[in-house]
């Protein structure tokens, strides 16, 4: 983007996450997939909590930018 200089791929910014987030992340990823085809698995609800818990707690210690905490609460929660 011309104003930002940032690219309009935000996928950038899932790069080098602390690692419990990554985990959350990638629980939450599957849990969409299995939605995705239709299923509705038992434990969205708890995937869903966690990986709120995670970008919350990983932007509070600074471990990520509050971009990247926007970002992945839009992308994969929803928010």
């Amino acid at each position: 983007m011309k104003e930002t200089g940032k690219p309009i791929d935000k996928t950038y910014l899932e790069l080098d996450l602390p690692v419990p987030l990554r985990y959350s992340l990638e629980k939450m990823k599957d849990t969409l997939k299995e939605i995705e085809k239709g299923n509705m698995p038992n434990d969205f609800d708890s995937n869903f909590c966690e990986l709120q818990s995670d970008i919350n707690a990983a932007e509070v210690e600074d471990m990520i930018t509050s971009e990247q905490a926007t970002y992945l609460r839009s992308k994969y929660l929803g928010l």
